[in-house]
């Protein structure tokens, strides 16, 4: 893989960025297992200096090369200083992840990412190590996770659309933004509209009329109106609904990704994705789709206002 060089292969893959606690982990452990029942070689390259317990096989640590303990303890940082800190070590250390990488030629490659939003939104260590791999001939789309209990507080969803576009914006790769643990938005709380709303990302002002009817809200409403049009002015943020039990939510998500980077899957893997797809039939599959997440959300809501009535 030596740089600008244009002889050798195209290497195709994920770079798993978003907040703490968004399951980028998890992402990269579902998507290494379903990828690897289909018969694409995974390689995942761990690159969060903070990750300590990873559930999926690693091939590449950046432990290896700098952990995010170590940093704090010598130079007295904290964790966020210290996290840019191995970010900008690994940048200046680009042939220790390129030699790492070489033993990995023909794989598919799943990046997982530090959660701290600043590395995505305009620090430049992670943008630079993203683009040094793209002069390696790899070709990657950003897979952004935000986790689905946003879409149950207005003001939250606003600030993480803002959030997103300005990740897109900064990491100038193409992209793909995750609604994920959509199998437990039932118990973050009632949505104000139907779940299509917040992943099609459809006309906002509706949003900003439902946040003026909190008292709270109702001094800001200008700054939400200008919030929204600068996302809407945009028109770039939408969201694919994610629940990595589901091997039919996982499909999408790979789809829309190798959309997004260009992969090109070839007939045995295609053949072998029917097969997987077709030992579901039948199975108790809950959230298939939108339209599956959404009526189940509907139903519960249903029965939980029957049971009010009834207790009345």
């Amino acid at each position: 893989m030596s740089e600008g060089s244009k002889g050798s292969s195209l290497a195709f893959g994920q770079v798993v960025i978003g907040p703490p606690g968004s399951g980028k982990t998890t992402y990269c452990h579902g998507m290494q297992e379903f990828m690897g029942r289909i018969g694409r070689k995974v390689t995942v390259v761990n690159l969060d200096p903070a990750n300590e317990a990873m559930p999926y096989q690693c091939a590449v640590d950046i432990a290896e090369l700098i952990t995010l303990p170590d940093v704090m303890e010598n130079l007295k940082l904290g964790p966020n200083g210290g996290l840019i800190y191995c970010m900008e070590y690994l940048e200046a250390n680009f042939d220790w992840l390129q030699e790492k990488l070489a033993a990995f030629r023909g794989h598919y490659y799943l990046f997982d990412c530090p959660g701290q939003v600043e590395l995505y939104t305009h620090h430049d260590a992670l943008k630079n190590v993203f683009a040094q791999l793209a002069k390696w001939n790899f070709r990657l789309a950003a897979v952004h996770l935000v986790d689905s209990h946003y879409c149950t507080d207005p003001g939250k969803f606003i600030s993480v659309l803002c959030t997103s576009l300005s990740t897109m914006l900064h990491v100038e790769l193409p992209h793909v933004n995750i609604l994920s643990k959509m199998d437990l938005i039932e118990q973050y709380g009632k949505l104000a509209f139907n779940l299509d709303y917040y992943t099609e990302v459809l006309d906002l002002s509706y949003l900003v009329d439902h946040l003026a009817s909190d008292p709270f809200f109702r001094n800001y409403r200008r700054l939400n109106e200008k919030l929204v049009e600068v996302i809407e002015d945009y028109s770039l943020v939408s969201f694919v609904p994610l629940n990595v039990q589901d091997k039919e939510s996982m499909r999408q998500v790979m789809q829309a990704v190798d959309k997004a980077n260009g992969y090109s899957f070839g007939d045995q893997e295609h053949r072998s994705l029917e097969a997987l797809m077709s030992a579901a039939v039948g199975a108790d599959f809950h959230f298939t789709s939108t339209l599956a997440v959404q009526e189940k959300y509907v139903q519960s809501q249903d029965r939980a206002v029957e049971e009010e009535m009834m207790d009345l």
